[in-house]
């Protein structure tokens, strides 16, 4: 089609042209007919097409007769050509991760302007304006559909292709965080919390879908933010982050050890009998432990009792007997006697234990349900009592 190769993109286009006014004029003749005015149409389509053709000179126009009849058609570019492609692309207002990913789906962008402009005459840059746009379009649709683009073409033998991406509607407003840990204190998250709103704030203007779909990319750069770069790190957590996309995202990190466990709770017991101690309605314990493998503890229990006031020490080894059951051995530093413990976990949000100690032959049972992360209620029954007991988790 032209003395020398042409831009893919440009040639197509340029092919269907061709096609559409040779059907005008070709289209239902006889061969025979054809074949008598055959100099005449090829100088009409030369004609026709060199007037709508920028940037080439059509040289010659050749037809050849037939039931699928062949049109060629030979061009000259008016000047240089362009030799060279080169492209920029800016990413409007998203933060670095953001803009990495981002590049990374476009990252076949700049193929679509090498198309349709390596080859092609400098004077008929503008011409194919059109054509790339289409084709950015379409590209955008299948590998960045949650952005568009805007572009400009700075024709030259070496040629500067300016690509900006802009995001879509809808994109994040708000995000709402949340921290839990099973392992550590949750004071502990709490004081660290601003640190990962703020990281998790870079969301905010990102298109809903760009963040569902690249999902387990954020889960993982913000977990391994928290436990690397959080203040957290002398921890050695292993976060787990979870994110529901939305206008309104929610994000919630879980942080847990393998080597230590640490809780600290708050005890507020009510229905004690009158006759009964009150001095230690209130209770404060704080569980340190250290893990010596998966399933084995060795822990310290203080017990703060603010209204007497006075306090508990213990030291224990705990094993987990399963995924929902466990079982320790205590013995209390101050009355001098051992203890023996176990729960099961019967539902998500059940737990029911059993303590026994056995200097006093004292014996207490619980059924706990878990209101959510931070409180939790207990029904506690001993051989001389019965009660309700509120928990803060701390």
């Amino acid at each position: 089609m032209a003395s020398h190769s042409l831009p893919v993109l440009a040639k197509g286009r340029m092919e269907e042209s061709v096609e559409a006014i040779a059907s005008q004029l070709l289209m239902g003749q006889e061969i025979p007919e054809l074949q008598g005015r055959k100099a005449r149409d090829e100088a009409l389509i030369m004609e026709i097409f060199d007037k709508v053709l920028i940037g080439y000179t059509v040289m010659e126009a050749h037809i050849e007769p037939g039931e699928k009849t062949l049109v060629k058609i030979r061009l000259a570019p008016w000047d240089a050509t362009i030799e060279k492609v080169e492209t920029g692309l800016t990413v409007e207002g998203m933060p670095p991760l953001v803009e990495e990913l981002v590049r990374q789906d476009a990252e076949g962008l700049g193929e679509v302007f090498q198309q349709a402009l390596l080859g092609l005459p400098v004077a008929a840059g503008d011409w194919t304006t059109g054509l790339i746009r289409q084709e950015v379009k379409a590209y955008l649709a299948k590998r960045l559909p949650e952005f568009r683009a805007d572009f400009e073409v700075y024709p030259g033998r070496v040629a500067r292709a300016e690509i900006v991406l802009y995001p879509r509607l809808p994109v994040v407003r708000t995000i709402d965080l949340a921290m839990r840990s099973d392992t550590i204190p949750s004071v502990t998250l709490l004081s660290h919390r601003q640190e990962m709103q703020d990281k998790c704030n870079e969301l905010v203007g990102v298109p809903v879908g760009f963040v569902s779909r690249h999902r387990q990319a954020f889960e993982k750069a913000l977990a391994g933010y928290l436990d690397e770069e959080g203040g957290l790190r002398r921890w050695k957590l292993a976060t787990m982050v979870d994110i529901q996309p939305g206008e309104n995202t929610r994000v919630m990190s879980r942080s847990n050890t393998e080597r230590y466990r640490v809780r600290l709770e708050g005890w507020l017991d009510a229905g004690h009998r009158k006759d009964q101690d009150r001095n230690r309605d209130i209770t404060l314990r704080l569980h340190a432990g250290a893990m010596l493998s998966k399933k084995d503890e060795v822990f310290n229990l203080l017990d703060v009792y603010p209204e007497k006031p006075d306090w508990g020490w213990q030291l224990g080894y705990g094993r987990s007997l399963s995924s929902k059951g466990r079982a320790e051995v205590r013995y209390d530093m101050r009355e001098h006697s051992w203890l023996v413990a176990a729960s099961q976990q019967l539902a998500r949000r059940w737990l029911l234990r059993y303590e026994y100690r056995w200097g006093g032959r004292i014996w207490e049972t619980a059924l706990r349900y878990q209101l959510h992360d931070f409180m939790a209620l207990e029904y506690v029954v001993d051989r001389n009592d019965s009660w309700l007991r509120v928990i803060g988790c701390f």
